[in-house]
């Protein structure tokens, strides 16, 4: 492994190249956002298998690939990215090519009044009273590298900002796009979603690689919500086999706020999605759920952590994965329920599927509590195709293989089925059987 010393001083000297490009120019306040985050990127380093928190991911392979800064990919064109995206019928899409805002490939219509809706970049200039507040304040630089390192490269992204009072009937669609072009680039998105008190809105976030090759996105989004705010997330990864994906959500919830967050995530040699929720105050509620499915050698990591710091709140967590070859996952989920958090309503459950001997999974859920009068729960399970079932399928016709992939199939399918809104249910019920029949293509080859 490389040397992380020399490592850090390879991403520090293209921060500095990064700083003198005149499209990394950022108000001061930004500026001063993005040198904080470096310092302590600097001081932090690379994750290792030492700590706790990255045991069982190893991010070698990020290190010792010499990422470079994603470039501007302009000759991408409506037509190659249409297969990707035809099928949420966007009216409100931001569509980002390996990090850069592109207007030509973005639909935008009419949205409700006061609505923002566009490149972070532009949002920074021109409506920093809306961003100032929030912007690096939830999703923490100082105990998270690739957090700092994203915030020290903070250059675009997407900015959604509802004013009070305001409903969004269609949602947004915001794409990121990777192009490799035969590079090892690295990109470095940025989302940010303020939600006035009583507003109500839904999100989609897509991540795709339109080429194969090697490639490293690491993201960070982070959601406001106001009083009463109603919001819904919908996360889809689906990376490059090559790639990597380091994700990290945080969520920061106001009194009696809903939030609701759909994962799926497919895709990347490695990929890690970090959700930290807070419920700030009385009466909010969190639910999320997410499938991951990871093949061959591939890995995929789900760390979430919930802080229930307010009383009254609710969270529901329920996560399943599907593992086959050689692949491995890890969930580790945490509920935190401070000392005042009385009436904590608080639940996580983890299931996990394992298609072949080799591969694993290691799953933690933890309890952290530190008030009375909740109630609190937890569970995770991880084991094999039922064989009686299987025995019973096949007693009524169906051939081996396809018993497989009906019941992986309805594993998945029993979490999606919560889905409110019909096309994102159908686009996550189309993906299910497709990347289900190519995982048994290549586990159980005929």
């Amino acid at each position: 492994m490389k040397d992380i010393g020399l490592v850090t001083d390879l991403y520090r000297s293209e921060l500095s190249r990064f700083e003198r490009e005149p499209a990394g120019t950022m108000p001061a306040w930004v500026q001063q956002l993005r040198q904080a985050a470096g310092a302590r990127f600097a001081d932090l380093g690379f994750p290792t298998t030492h700590h706790e928190e990255w045991r069982h991911t190893d991010v070698t392979p990020i290190v010792e690939n010499p990422f470079s800064c994603a470039k501007r990919r302009p000759d991408i064109t409506k037509a190659e990215l249409e297969p990707a995206v035809s099928w949420a019928g966007p009216r409100h899409q931001l569509t980002f090519v390996n990090g850069h805002f592109s207007p030509l490939l973005s639909v935008l219509e009419r949205l409700p009044q006061g609505v923002i809706a566009g490149s972070l970049a532009d949002s920074c200039t021109i409506s920093s009273n809306f961003l100032e507040p929030h912007l690096g304040r939830h999703a923490n630089y100082e105990d998270q590298a690739f957090v700092a390192l994203n915030t020290a490269f903070l250059n675009d992204g997407a900015f959604v900002y509802l004013p009070p009072n305001t409903m969004v009937e269609e949602p947004i669609f915001v794409v990121f796009v990777s192009c490799p072009n035969g590079e090892a680039a690295i990109s470095h998105p940025r989302v940010l979603i303020v939600a006035g008190p009583s507003s109500r809105a839904t999100v989609i976030e897509s991540y795709l690689g339109l080429k194969d090759g090697l490639y490293f996105t690491n993201v960070v989004t982070e959601v406001v919500l106001g009083e009463e705010a109603v919001f819904d997330h919908h996360l889809l990864q689906q990376e490059s086999r090559a790639a990597y994906h380091i994700a990290t959500l945080a969520v920061h919830q106001g009194r009696n706020s809903t939030f609701t967050s759909h994962s799926l995530a497919l895709g990347g040699a490695l990929a890690r999605t970090e959700v930290h929720g807070l419920l700030a105050d009385e009466g909010s509620t969190c639910t999320l759920r997410g499938l991951y499915g990871a093949t061959g050698r591939q890995h995929v990591g789900i760390h979430t952590r919930i802080d229930h710091a307010k009383p009254r709140c609710t969270s529901r967590q329920l996560y399943k994965g599907i593992l086959s070859g050689h692949a491995s996952g890890v969930f580790h989920g945490r509920i935190l329920v401070r000392q005042d958090a009385h009436e904590t309503d608080a639940r996580q459950t983890n299931n996990n599927l394992l298609l072949s001997e080799d591969a694993v999974v290691h799953t933690t859920p933890q309890l952290e509590i530190f008030a009375d009068d909740v109630k609190c729960s937890h569970g995770a399970t991880v084991g094999q195709l039922d064989r009686d079932v299987l025995f019973y399928l096949r007693s009524r016709g169906l051939d081996l293989e396809d018993a497989r992939r009906l019941m992986t199939q309805a594993f998945g399918s029993e979490l999606i089925r919560f889905i409110a809104h019909d096309r994102i249910r159908n686009r996550f019920t189309e993906l299910l059987p497709r990347w289900t029949s190519q995982t048994y293509s290549e586990s159980f080859p005929a």
